[in-house]
């Protein structure tokens, strides 16, 4: 039996399972797919918070060789400056989810992850003490935990008996990847059904989105679909064929109830679903991952309790919510209608006033997300700033010392916390730094005295001249098994 098993080897499954390793956990990833190729480049793109994830990982370098930046991002009409935001990725990286799936293959291979393939999970059954996994194949494989990174079909969420709720689609979209045999339209059209382009992609291929006039049923679509429709819109099917590639997607927008049944929990797309529109959707699940893994790795090897489960929906699920409103507000603006335009042209007159799109500049890049952790310094449930300090007389990025993917606990000044039972597991580093503490939207903070940063890089506790508070954060977020760590530089750089 398995500590925990991971349905699903997408981006979210194996972050999830990556965050597992390093935490020490047995974790086994069940994937249907012979391999990882995939049939056409998918969607693309990862925005700065997620981007941080990967750099606190030690892995961001391999993404940004690979991809493209961009610095600015959009909603209804409005391009938004991200390159203005306090940190060190201000951009979105555009990169197809085929090369971020190898490059985190790569990762969690080199982490020592298991993958079965070939395996189809048809049924779930969760008793007191595991999770037992009914294969197609007639086998069962049993795991203390199930994570279901299954997308949005989930047979883990379905099996598990959690609600899927949202708004229905409005309507449905072709998307594929074909030979053509005449010439592209220079620019994508934009009428009263949607948005729908051809661009070229090398070599007489081309990828294709088009619009179709009515919602498409929930069976696959075919190639002569894809000529009917283009066909309507553009007066040529452009002579496509030879699909690597073809899919349908829809506005729909569905968010699980919970997050966590038990046993099972979700994450990615099997938690929740959305219109592709602002390339949202491989971020989440990576930043699900990321919460997620930790506190999973940290239960099934008895440093936490159960109920630091429970604050992974408490967490995620509204941070979730969040962002499934900006693609439903995003996708409005989809389609040329007379009303719709007027709302676009008002709001782009309103966030070009004073930088008034910050706000939804930071929700885009998920630098906005603030974790209800209590009262406190602002610092606290936000993200920790990839600072450049010192350490031992060495320059060092804060990021850096979080790739193990453990906690840690930087003095930067204030009394002792030597006096304070440190659980094995947290680095704790003493540090200089003098420059300025600058969060997204709020801009400069007071600087503390020392800060506990959990795994997921989400400061836990934040001391302003005292040690008051830290050991309750300490048993909360790190266990109790209390005994005092490293005081230098090594507890974080080893």
């Amino acid at each position: 039996m398995h500590e925990v098993a991971v349905v699903g080897c997408g981006p979210t499954g194996m972050m999830v399972a990556g965050e597992l390793r390093l935490a020490g956990a047995d974790v086994v990833v069940l994937e249907r797919r012979e391999s990882q190729e995939l049939a056409g480049s998918r969607g693309g793109g990862i925005h700065a918070r997620t981007i941080e994830l990967l750099d606190q990982r030690g892995i961001a370098e391999r993404f940004l060789a690979e991809g493209r930046t961009v610095n600015t991002a959009t909603f209804g009409g409005t391009s938004l400056d991200v390159g203005r935001l306090p940190t060190r990725h201000p951009y979105t990286l555009a990169l197809f989810q085929n090369h971020i799936e190898r490059l985190l293959l790569q990762w969690i291979e080199e982490l020592g992850v298991p993958i079965r393939r070939n395996i189809e999970v048809v049924g779930v059954h969760a008793g007191e003490g595991n999770v037992r996994l009914r294969l197609a194949s007639g086998e069962t494989v049993q795991a203390r935990y199930v994570v279901g990174a299954d997308g949005g079909r989930s047979v883990v969420r379905r099996a598990a008996g959690i609600g899927f709720e949202g708004p229905d689609a409005t309507r449905s979209s072709l998307i594929a990847e074909v030979r053509v045999t005449e010439e592209l339209p220079t620019d994508a059209k934009i009428d009263e059904r949607g948005v729908h382009g051809l661009y070229p992609m090398g070599e007489g291929r081309a990828r294709v989105v088009v619009t179709e006039a009515e919602l498409g049923p929930p069976t696959p679509p075919t190639i002569d679909d894809l000529r009917r429709e283009l066909i309507h819109v553009f007066g040529t099917d452009f002579g496509v064929h030879d699909p690597t590639w073809l899919s349908r997607f829809t506005d729909a927008t569905r968010q699980a109830t919970t997050y966590r049944a038990g046993r099972v929990l979700l994450a990615g797309d099997a938690a929740h679903v959305h219109s592709p529109t602002g390339g949202l959707g491989i971020g989440l699940g990576i930043q699900d991952a990321v919460n997620l893994g930790w506190k999973l790795g940290q239960v099934v090897r008895g440093v936490s309790g159960e109920d630091l489960l429970d604050t992974y929906h408490v967490e995620r699920h509204p941070a979730g919510a969040r962002a499934l409103k900006f693609t439903m507000a995003q996708s409005l603006f989809q389609k040329a209608d007379p009303r719709q335009e007027a709302l676009r042209d008002l709001i782009d007159e309103v966030l070009r006033v004073d930088d008034a799109g910050a706000p939804i500049a930071a929700l885009i890049s998920g630098l906005d997300v603030a974790y209800d952790l209590g009262e406190g310094h602002p610092l606290l449930g936000r993200r920790m700033p990839d600072l450049d300090i010192v350490v031992e007389g060495e320059s060092v990025r804060v990021f850096e010392l979080m790739h193990r993917a453990r906690p840690l606990l930087l003095q930067f000044g204030g009394p002792p916390i030597d006096s304070v039972d440190i659980p094995e597991s947290v680095d704790l580093v003493r540090a200089c730094y003098d420059g300025v503490w600058e969060l997204p939207l709020l801009g400069q903070v007071d600087a503390p005295s020392a800060v506990l940063v959990r795994p997921d890089g989400h400061v836990a506790w934040v001391g302003e001249g005292s040690t008051d508070g830290l050991d309750h954060a300490l048993a909360k977020w790190c266990g109790t098994a209390a005994v005092r760590a490293g005081t230098g530089a090594g507890a974080g750089n080893s």
